[in-house]
């Protein structure tokens, strides 16, 4: 990724981590103000859809460790008998009380640190220090995201459009393996489809966090109800390509036990492939797709009336699972359960 892209990241960091050192040390006074823009960065890095929760947690888990660590160390004072015994405690109570993940972290580290760092001469009492530099900080990282956002539907809108061009290749070897009884295309198909669960891993992850954004920051709440869209198509999207790898699987079985495909079933899935690039290029415009459920229907259509009378494992499958590929894209592209059983249940 090049600077260009990141552009948004370097200012949001920079302000949230300046902004959270200044406030810490000129508003409040704090002679140690260093976990401030530490909370900042965490917060503004925490993983998709989590911003809020790493804040709350930071905050929590100071407050935890503080207080462990503060009481200890009135008592028993500081070294390195003393760090064993404030993290090991600090674990245990933390652990009682139901703290884990980054609160449990930042508890024990704010119990170390107030064992190990001793205070400057004057200096704030420790422990308010570093819960009120985690809210600070933790606030500037929130600030940031709500402040300078991305932008939530370009962002879904990329990875979902790689997702589809992805699928659409694997449909089309699909396709191709039919018109050419090659099992070692439809093999390759099906690797493809595999490594496209990374894919949909990407798109899952981009949804959880422009949700978040989308959520979050009043610049971005115009656009809540197309991220929404985009979000609820994932699970959809994810069960597409999974539909892709059986289909992939069973034709492969097909042709490497010799039986010959129905005729129509290629153009079945072409009939896919076609729906699948009208989605990629129509995505911002959810009134475009009647074209692209046409042709999902047609495939349908076509794959259930390709079977022969005297059906295999395999064909009945192939037919199977075009019918759910076009039922799961239809779906991604927000169309109901009573409209998938009015117009792909056929006589």
């Amino acid at each position: 990724m090049t600077l260009r892209h990141r552009w948004r990241l370097i200012l949001r960091i920079s302000i949230a981590t300046g902004g959270a050192f200044a406030v810490a040390t000129y508003i409040l006074g704090h002679q140690q103000a260093f976990f401030a823009p530490i909370a900042a960065v965490l917060a503004l890095m925490a993983g998709v859809g989590m911003r809020v929760r790493v804040t709350f947690e930071l905050v929590l888990g100071v407050a935890v460790g503080v207080l462990i660590g503060e009481l200890l160390i009135l008592g028993i004072g500081r070294g390195a008998w003393q760090i064993a015994l404030v993290s090991a405690l600090t674990v245990a109570i933390a652990t009682l009380l139901g703290i884990k993940g980054m609160a449990l972290t930042q508890a024990v580290n704010s119990g170390l640190l107030l064992a190990a760092v001793v205070p400057l001469p004057g200096a704030t009492d420790p422990a308010l220090t570093r819960f009120l530099d985690a809210l600070v900080g933790g606030l500037f990282g929130l600030a940031m995201v709500v402040l300078i956002p991305r932008n939530p539907v370009r962002d879904i809108d990329v990875d979902v459009q790689r997702l589809l061009r992805r699928l659409g290749g694997v449909l089309s070897r699909i396709a191709q393996a039919l018109r050419t009884d090659d099992a070692a295309l439809a093999d390759l198909a099906l690797e493809e489809a595999r490594a496209a669960q990374s894919l949909v891993d990407t798109v899952s992850d981009t949804a959880t966090n422009v949700a978040e954004v989308a959520r979050m920051s009043p610049m971005r709440w115009r656009q809540r109800d197309d991220v929404a869209r985009y979000v609820d198509s994932v699970t959809d999207l994810d069960n597409a390509v999974r539909d892709a790898r059986v289909l992939a699987r069973r034709v492969s079985a097909m042709l490497r036990h010799d039986e010959s495909a129905p005729s129509g079933l290629d153009e079945a899935v072409d009939r896919l492939v076609t729906a699948v690039g009208i989605f990629a290029d129509e995505l911002a415009q959810s009134d475009e797709f009647d074209e692209a459920r046409e042709e999902l229907v047609e495939a349908a259509r076509i794959a259930m009336s390709s079977l022969p009378e005297i059906v295999t494992v395999n064909t009945a499958s192939i037919a199977a699972q075009i019918r759910s590929l076009s039922a799961d894209l239809m779906l991604a592209s927000g169309a109901t359960r009573s409209e998938l059983d009015e117009r792909l249940d056929f006589d």
